[in-house]
């Protein structure tokens, strides 16, 4: 007879069967708890049990869990099973996130990257402190209560600057009414932070970024943030584009050779000439001619939502476990379309 296990945090609930641990009937229905050796050594799995409890095979406590943490309701779930329901704290193994505020931010500066795509700089206030993952996105505001959602392209407001990289979108609000015309000092109201896109530290699995158009600022956060670190995973960037001058942030990208871990760069174009010496079609596809056995990989997926879907499905035909494949499509925006998130 198979056991209700109730999440406290979420109220979400999984079932394990009589011959299943609490972590592998996780794993089996997508309920994500952190693990490394999987034999009750390295406490990774620690779990708090909130409600009921657990047994072991053979009333054998594994070697990461005392007889007085067992009583006060700790359990390695590598090992751990039911013979009852039970409810459970996996706060070990959620992030917390940076509470969403609103602010009035002022426009530094507005810049052309390349054709139908700008970089936009904005200014926070002295006064306004401002905290977000790398990865995340934001809101603009406008005042009939729409909004227009951008990834931050920056790895933190250190100086209280805020980077977004736009694409133009046929009859989009913002893209073909606001921007062009921005000047100096104008001001936008801001929801931020906003989305569950960032960088996972505790998965310690070497990297495959993979992203189309400006899908890279989000991507290109999470690398800056990782910047000479000691503990940087090895790490390769796939970027999708049409042609070599749609890839404005190469330059800056290859600078990053020497100061991430085994960092490799592959631009993929899809529509370049005969010039062009590098990848090219689905950068997707590349990923798997480049990396045939991606079960040991963390993948971070940035753009089209086709390219993720596309790529979600093969990836998992080359190995990739879903529970360390992250996602943020990017859906565009115009105004006969309702407000998505994380829109370039």
């Amino acid at each position: 007879m198979a056991h209700r296990v109730d999440i406290r945090e979420t109220g979400e609930q999984f079932w394990v069967e009589p011959q299943e641990t609490i972590l592998q009937a996780a794993q089996r229905q997508g309920v994500r708890i952190h693990s490394d050796c999987e034999f009750g050594g390295c406490g990774t799995c620690r779990i708090q049990v909130t409600r009921g409890k657990v047994c072991y095979e053979d009333d054998c406590l594994p070697m990461s869990i005392a007889d007085e943490e067992h009583e006060q309701g700790h359990a390695a779930a590598c090992q751990a099973r039911l013979d009852a329901d039970i409810e459970i704290s996996l706060a070990n193994h959620q992030d917390v996130l940076p509470e969403t505020q609103q602010v009035s931010a002022s426009v530094l500066s507005v810049q052309q990257a390349c054709q139908g795509i700008w970089r936009l700089k904005l200014q926070l206030p002295a006064q306004v402190e401002v905290r977000f993952r790398p990865g995340q996105y934001l809101n603009i505001l406008f005042e009939d209560g729409r909004a227009r959602s951008f990834s931050m392209a920056n790895a933190d407001a250190r100086h209280g600057q805020i980077e977004l990289h736009v694409r133009e979108v046929e009859g989009g609000r913002f893209t073909q009414h606001c921007l062009p015309n921005l000047q100096l000092g104008d001001a936008l109201q801001l929801e931020l932070p906003l989305g569950v896109f960032y960088w996972h530290e505790r998965d310690w699995r070497p990297m495959v970024m993979v992203a189309t158009g400006t899908g890279i600022a989000p991507i290109k956060a999470i690398l800056e943030s990782l910047l000479d670190k000691d503990d940087c995973p090895p790490v390769s960037l796939y970027w999708g584009m049409n042609r070599p001058e749609d890839l404005y942030l190469a330059q800056e990208i290859e600078s990053w050779s020497d100061r991430l871990c085994e960092f490799r760069f592959v631009p993929v174009l899809s529509h370049a000439d005969e010039a062009w010496q590098g990848a090219r079609g689905y950068v997707q596809q590349q990923v798997c001619l480049d990396e045939p056995d991606l079960s040991e990989h963390a993948i971070y997926l940035c753009g089209s939502p086709v390219m993720i879907e596309q790529a979600s499905s093969l990836f998992k035909e080359y190995g990739a476990d879903e529970r360390f494949i992250y996602a943020d499509a990017f859906n565009f925006q115009s105004d006969n379309r309702p407000v998505e998130p994380s829109v370039a």
